[in-house]
């Protein structure tokens, strides 16, 4: 067996062994991404202190692009949750509008608040009004609650600084606001499609009504401990627009500016996803919370209260960084581009592929998404023209394929809906799916004129 063939083989059962710790042994990702980096070192001969060595810098490597970002995400969320200002988006969206604008108008609202926050945050913040919009439209628990969870899992399956896609803009060597510019792109008409459309045909579907006086009672928000002035829409629509709006900024001026000008530093400086959100919670920090009375033990506890939901996800993400590191140090990555060359899947193709496939065995879009891009990442050296920020979407967008049982979103959706293993794989494994098949032809359409 040639050294080539040797390498990809041990790669291939390391992560098969990384499925079956996952899936059978009910291991922690963490767990089952180090003991898979690490095993995968000692096969191929490397030794113990230089497995250990290139295990900690990839570790670091992923740690120092990705944590910075859902770090400072994570605050600009838990301040934007703990002083209203999420509630007030919502609540503006929804206002008084008939009942058949309720799926649209939810569906924009989650996607909006769903760009600085986790998944599960958003999901549980916004579950009691799902439930109390229902009951005053007298609607199914359903016609409202999939187009919100639609909204949101656009923000995060394909949009920074969520941790699937900040991982592999990390991985890719991609840039950020390019990133965000074609995953809204892609995102919106997906977003109105698995969104109100789907919800109006699969409302046939979706089964007995819940019973809405069981839904969760709203988690108190904070109150300011020095009344001021209510939150305002204006501000909280501003906190949350500021990033995306900095990074695109930046990526359109620095393809204008003459590269060392100091407009260009500038541009530079609003296209780096750190200072952009960096900016965006100093602004949460002065205009929802000091104008409203909050004082900054509140503000502190609320960043605190929202980063104790992020630990497990670094330490994912820093073990998957580890596991493409390893699969560097042992030859995959030259032993794929050998083999690129005579390959006729397309790689933003095989990207998806792979990361549907590890989405369906492990559950979880953040694992799929880290050991996806550490088997993809050499093929970018076999095609000059492929634009890393359309992998970033292709590998992000596998990962939310084909949700099921051994998801922790499948499970809290069907919880917090009071649904059947029937009717939640009928809604929202069927809405996850075509979001991901939806944005691979978007990302395969926006490839013919991207380069």
């Amino acid at each position: 067996m040639s050294d080539n063939a040797q390498h990809l083989v041990l790669a291939g059962a390391a992560i098969v062994v990384l499925v079956v710790l996952i899936t059978k042994f009910k291991l922690h990702p963490f767990l089952a991404l180090s003991l898979a980096a690490l095993g995968l070192g000692f096969a191929n001969g490397i030794g113990p202190e230089a497995t250990v060595e290139h295990f900690e810098a990839g570790f670091g490597d992923a740690l120092s692009d990705s944590g910075p970002v859902i770090g400072l995400g994570t605050i600009l969320g838990g301040i934007l949750l703990g002083t209203g200002g999420a509630d007030r988006i919502a609540t503006a969206f929804l206002g008084s509008r008939p009942v058949q604008w309720i799926p649209a108008s939810i569906a924009a609202a989650a996607l909006l608040i769903g760009l600085p926050h986790l998944f599960d945050v958003s999901f549980v913040m916004l579950v009691p009004l799902v439930y109390a919009v229902a009951k005053r439209t007298n609607s199914h628990l359903l016609y409202i609650g999939l187009p919100m969870a639609a909204g949101l899992y656009i923000s995060h399956g394909l949009l920074p600084p969520h941790p699937s896609p900040t991982l592999a803009v990390s991985a890719y060597d991609a840039s950020t606001g390019l990133t965000l510019f074609y995953g809204l792109l892609i995102g919106l008409p997906i977003g109105v499609v698995t969104g109100p459309l789907l919800t109006r045909v699969a409302s046939r579907w979706f089964g007995p009504a819940p019973d809405l006086d069981k839904g969760p009672v709203r988690e108190t928000r904070a109150e300011p401990e020095n009344p001021r002035k209510p939150v305002s829409l204006t501000l909280a629509l501003l906190t949350v627009l500021l990033p995306p709006a900095l990074m695109l900024l930046g990526t359109l001026g620095t393809a204008q500016a003459s590269e060392g000008s100091w407009l260009y530093t500038a541009f530079e400086a609003c296209d780096d996803p750190v200072l952009s959100l960096l900016a965006a919670v100093v602004f949460s920090f002065f205009a929802l919370g000091l104008r409203s009375g909050f004082p900054g033990g509140q503000l502190q506890g609320m960043a605190a209260k929202g980063l104790g939901t992020v630990g497990a996800i670094i330490l994912i993400l820093g073990a998957g960084g580890a596991l493409k590191e390893m699969l560097s140090a042992t030859g995959v990555d030259q032993a794929i581009s050998d083999y690129a060359v005579s390959w006729s899947v397309p790689p933003l193709l095989l990207a998806w592929a792979l990361a549907a496939l590890l989405r369906i065995c492990l559950g979880s879009a953040t694992v799929a998404t880290a050991a996806a891009s550490g088997i993809v990442a050499p093929l970018m050296g076999a095609y000059p023209g492929l634009s890393p920020e359309l992998l970033v979407l292709a590998t992000a967008s596998g990962a939310v394929m084909l949700s099921h049982v051994n998801d922790s979103g499948f499970w809290l959706f069907k919880e917090y809906f009071q649904l059947s293993v029937g009717q939640t794989l009928r809604t929202w494994t069927l809405m996850l799916s075509i979001q991901s098949l939806l944005s691979l032809g978007g990302i395969l359409l926006l490839s013919t004129v991207v380069g």
